[in-house]
């Protein structure tokens, strides 16, 4: 099947997407780039270090197109690696620190990867797979310590010698991969979106626009790199010349004191941490006079929350939406002027972006204003596809335009508002489970039979997992005994919150879970 790709009316710049960084650093050379607890890069040194690393990557024999997975949280070498790897022609596959060793080894081998840059910390993880990851050929490690084993080199090793000029010029198409995110998807093993140098490129370029970054704006970023949320973030503020301010995670009274020394004026969160700002005792004690504006992405926002953030600070609050396939942005509310940003809403459309809302059962019909029904998103921003899924491709993307899964409308204003989600996908902090990821774990426990997992509502994290469990016959089993399988197999927020046994879960006679029929039990309990 062909797939229609949307060409925009306006001629964004067609450049490879290592450029951002070259544009940002010969404009703004001595601008501060990133700060890091006692490390501040300028845009000149960052340049200086992304070609070295560029460099050594070549001089390993990684080139165009080969899979380099990034396993570390936020730090400078995220960055350095992120831009060295498209500048070879190679791509970039975020991994969440989070993971144990059964979801390392899966990316590892479903990207054929060729390469991992991990932290220090998270080293022995990478060790144990690696004999099984069979592509893997080099790992780089951030930190402190000589590696040991013929395999690893140091980060900082590998650099030292290499010269600051960049390697040779490469003539990158614009279709080319450059990064290769993880998303769940609807159902199913998480997948590879494919995001080339001009999906990023674009949309990078979108959000600047949309929310007026310029280069003397110094964003807040905790939400992390290997979240789309997060690598947005930082190629908009690298393409404008503008500073990140980066926390490895979000901690309240570290962010907060950051806002107020380095004088932050964007500040991007997710519903949990807005929820535990507005509720944090010593907020009051904090200047956040230089705050233009929250955004809040990932996941849908309270109104009353947000009202309640903006009137203890004083910081508008606006709200986004986006997803991995659309590398992230599609749409946010109006920065310029509050009474054009309705709390309630995801916002209007990103420049040069379509949208339309089809009926659920087919999706041929297009709805008209207030309808609920199927979000439809065109725009140059729209993945390639789903990595080594033909099928799943194919679903989601028709006639040109993404299938996004989630259940809405849009006003006549053309102010979207998301009302469900027509995924099984459970939404935890802004993260995506997919629920037959947890399910086929379950079944390898041998005292389980059958299994079922749903997202359950909760107040600070949108939803957690709840797995039902069907025992087999003579065997003893606890909820603490499902959990403790769960934890040490999956990253954390996968384990369920909460286990329920039963005689038998429901499903069609082709043997599909229906979930909505225990999500309907769910709510009947209430």
């Amino acid at each position: 099947m062909s797939v229609e790709f949307f060409r925009p009316p306006l001629d964004y710049p067609r450049i490879p997407y290592d450029r951002m960084l070259s544009h940002g650093a010969a404009r703004h050379p001595e601008n501060v780039a990133v700060v890091f607890r006692d490390v501040s890069l300028t845009y000149r040194e960052l340049e200086a270090l992304t070609n070295r690393f560029a460099r050594a990557l070549a001089r390993l024999g990684v080139g165009r197109g080969d899979r380099v997975c990034l396993l570390t949280t936020n730090c400078p070498e995220y960055v350095i690696a992120f831009y060295a790897i498209a500048r070879i022609g190679a791509v970039a596959s975020p991994m969440n620190p989070s993971y144990r060793e059964r979801e390392i080894e899966y990316q590892l081998n479903d990207t054929e990867a060729v390469a991992i840059v991990t932290h220090a910390d998270l080293l022995p993880l990478v060790d144990a797979v690696r004999a099984r990851a069979t592509c893997l050929r080099h790992v780089i490690v951030i930190g402190p310590g000589r590696p040991q084993a013929s395999l690893v080199r140091g980060f900082t090793e590998l650099i030292a010698d290499e010269a600051a000029t960049p390697p040779g010029p490469l003539d990158i198409r614009e279709d080319e991969l450059v990064a290769l995110p993880y998303s769940s998807g609807t159902t199913g093993f998480p997948k590879g979106v494919m995001i080339s140098h001009r999906n990023l490129v674009t949309n990078n370029i979108q959000f600047v626009a949309c929310i007026r970054l310029r280069e003397s704006d110094r964003l807040m970023i905790f939400l992390p790199f290997y979240h789309i949320y997060g690598t947005m973030l930082m190629g908009a503020a690298i393409h404008a010349g503008a500073t990140c301010v980066l926390m490895e995670r979000f901690e309240p009274v570290e962010c907060l004191q950051l806002v107020q020394r380095h004088r932050v004026t964007l500040f991007f969160v997710v519903p949990p941490v807005l929820l535990m700002l507005s509720n944090w005792p010593d907020l009051a004690q904090y200047d956040l006079s230089s705050l233009r504006v929250t955004m809040v992405g990932a996941a849908p926002v309270a109104p009353e929350l947000a009202r309640r953030f903006r009137q203890l600070t004083g910081v508008p609050v606006i709200q986004g939406y986006g997803m991995t396939e659309a590398s992230p942005l599609t749409h946010v509310n109006p920065v310029h002027d509050e009474r054009f940003n309705v709390v309630d809403s995801a916002g209007l459309l990103a420049h040069d972006t379509e949208h339309q809302v089809v009926d659920i059962e087919t999706g041929e019909q297009v709805l008209g204003p207030g309808e609920v029904g199927e979000i439809c998103i065109r725009g140059p921003q729209i993945m390639q596809g789903y990595w080594k899924a033909p099928e799943a491709t194919a679903a989601a993307l028709r006639g040109g335009w993404y299938y996004s899964g989630d259940i809405g409308c849009i006003d006549e204003h053309g102010y979207l508002y998301i009302r469900d989600r027509k995924k099984e996908m459970i939404k935890f902090k802004g993260f995506g489970i997919a629920p037959a990821e947890i399910e086929a774990l379950l079944l390898e426990h041998p005292a389980i039979a059958d299994a079922a997992v749903i997202g359950k509502p909760h107040p600070e994290a949108g939803e957690i997992p709840k797995a039902f469990v069907v025992r087999k016959p003579g065997h003893d089993l606890a909820a603490g005994d499902v959990v403790a399988f769960v934890k040490g197999r999956l990253a954390n927020y996968k384990v369920p919150g909460e286990v329920a046994f039963v005689d038998a879960i429901p499903k069609t006679p082709s043997g599909k879970i229906l979930r909505r029929v225990l999500k309907e039990q769910e709510l009947g309990q209430r």
